[in-house]
């Protein structure tokens, strides 16, 4: 622990080391994308690219085509799980992530409302994923609300949630004509294809007010986790803090889904494989912020170069990989009794 003036700051090696490891193996696989494609750039062009020293052909490639779709990568994968980490701290669960809570639903039906009734673009259809993130997440807690909002009754609205919204998706599909349909679908499944500076910027600016700010909550965070009387008494204001990281967690969330589709698991697994990895408690945010970028760009390249000629959907690929994971988990919160 070391403490200047009246902020303290606490070193873990492990930690550290962990983070260490995941930003290095995020980097590569940054750079591996970039260069990965019909026109090959070599990693080490890559990176002379970048640092302005490229020929005018792989600046092209790297800085128009390819760096755009990994950077909306890196701030996808860290909304998510910095999102995911919040939920899970809140509810004192593991399973209370964005994906089980119906933010994500949320997103899916506000898109398709704009792709059926107003026959909107890229632009219009996320701008109706993240109102519709922002409709869920403000009914989660008005329908939880009651002389505060607590963990277990944002979990029991997000279930009911979850089945309400899927209804309304399957419905909202039934009226549509194959076209409208097929464009629904394939926003639905997630992917980073196509994605360009348009997307990046306004995923940066909110990206660069809430992870500070969640960040910054780290610490009250962390003490909520040990109960609400406890933290209280620790001087925590429990019901104003809780309010701001919900708020945040679901524009956070809300923001990446609008920009790549619902990618599923980032937010439940993220976090989870990032306090396994740590072994420190707490929400681990920085470390959670990590591994999701890790996992949504090993995804996006196991998409992308696996199949052979055809490119997957990123979604799908985490979904194989998140599902496998949510089957471990659940057998091992059985195991450990708390199922």
């Amino acid at each position: 622990m070391r403490t200047r003036g009246g902020w303290s700051v606490r070193i873990e090696p492990r930690a550290s080391a962990v983070g260490l490891v995941l930003a290095v193996v995020a980097s590569a696989m940054a750079v591996v994308l970039v260069g990965s494609g019909e026109i090959p750039v070599a990693p080490g062009d890559v990176v002379a690219t970048l640092l302005g020293d490229g020929t005018a052909v792989q600046e092209f490639v790297v800085w128009e085509l390819r760096l755009p779709r990994t950077l909306v990568a890196v701030l996808v994968g860290a909304g998510l799980a910095v999102g995911g980490a919040v939920f899970q701290t809140l509810t004192r669960n593991p399973l209370g992530s964005p994906d089980m809570l119906g933010i994500s639903h949320g997103s899916i039906v506000g898109a398709l409302l704009v792709i059926l009734l107003f026959h909107g673009g890229s632009s219009a259809i996320a701008f109706g994923g993240l109102a519709g993130g922002l409709a869920t997440g403000a009914a989660m807690y008005l329908f939880a609300w009651k002389r505060g909002v607590h963990g277990f009754r944002i979990v029991l609205i997000g279930i009911g949630l979850v089945a309400v919204l899927n209804a309304v998706v399957h419905y909202l599909l039934t009226r549509a004509n194959l076209v409208e349909a097929t464009q629904a679908v394939s926003w639905m499944t997630g992917s980073l294809d196509g994605r360009d500076w348009a997307e990046f910027w306004p995923l940066f600016a909110v990206s660069t007010v809430l992870l500070p700010l969640i960040l910054a909550y780290g610490r009250p965070l962390r003490m909520l986790e040990m109960g609400d009387d406890a933290a209280f008494a620790l001087g925590v204001p429990v019901q104003r803090v809780r309010v701001v990281l919900l708020v945040a967690a679901v524009l956070l969330v809300a923001a990446a889904t609008a920009a790549a589709g619902p990618i599923v698991f980032v937010a439940l697994s993220a976090p989870q494989l990032a306090r396994r990895l740590t072994r420190s408690p707490g929400p681990n945010l920085g470390a959670s912020a990590l591994m999701g970028v890790a996992l949504l760009l090993v995804a996006d390249g196991i998409a992308g170069n696996a199949f052979g000629e055809r490119e997957l959907p990123v979604g799908v690929v985490t979904g194989i990989l998140g599902g496998g994971y949510l089957l471990w988990l659940l057998v091992a919160e059985r195991r450990a009794g708390r199922l």
